[in-house]
C-alpha cells in the first residue's frame, strides 16, 4: 500500500479576503481609533474579517457575536461603508447587519464562535476570543468568579 501525502492544508486567514490595501486602511484606522498596537490592530481586523465571512456565508448572523476585542474591527470594517457593503454584497448577495447585543457574550458562545469560524478553515486567534484565558471580560461574565 502507498501511501501519497498532499499538500499541507493551509488555515484562511480573514485578511486573505479583502484587498492588501483595503486591510492596511482598515488596521490603521483599528488602530488610531481604538489605541491599538499595530500588531493588536491586524490582529483584530483579521479575526472580524473571518467572522463577518462565517457569519455571512452561513447566514448565522443572528447566532454568533463578536468578543469584545473583536468587535472593534467589524465596527471599523463598517464603517468603511462602501468597502463593507460591497464586500457583504459580493461574498454574500447581501448586506450583513450588525445587531449588537453584548449582554449574549459568554465564555460558550465565544467558544461556539470560535468553533465555527474554525470549521469553516480559518485560522483563530483565541487570545481575541477569551477562550483561552481564565478571564478576559466581558467574555466570561456571569461564567465564574472572575466578573
Amino acid at each position: 500500500m502507498t501511501v501519497v501525502l498532499g499538500e499541507p492544508v493551509r488555515t484562511r486567514q480573514g485578511r486573505d479576503l479583502v484587498t492588501p490595501e483595503l486591510f492596511e486602511r482598515l488596521v490603521e484606522f483599528c488602530a488610531d481609533e481604538y489605541g491599538l498596537e499595530r500588531s493588536v490592530a491586524e490582529r483584530v481586523q483579521s479575526e472580524a474579517i473571518a467572522m463577518c465571512h462565517v457569519m455571512g456565508t452561513t447566514r448565522a448572523g443572528d447566532e454568533m457575536a463578536p468578543s469584545e476585542q473583536v468587535d472593534s474591527g467589524w465596527h471599523t470594517f463598517m464603517l468603511h461603508t462602501e468597502e463593507y457593503a460591497t464586500w457583504c454584497q459580493e461574498n454574500f448577495g447581501y448586506f450583513l447587519h450588525h445587531r449588537p447585543n453584548s449582554k449574549i457574550r459568554t465564555k460558550d458562545l465565544m467558544g461556539d464562535v470560535v468553533g465555527r469560524i474554525k470549521a469553516q478553515g480559518f485560522e483563530v486567534d483565541e487570545r481575541l476570543w477569551g477562550t483561552r484565558a481564565d478571564c478576559n471580560p466581558p467574555a466570561c461574565c456571569g461564567d465564574g468568579p472572575c466578573c
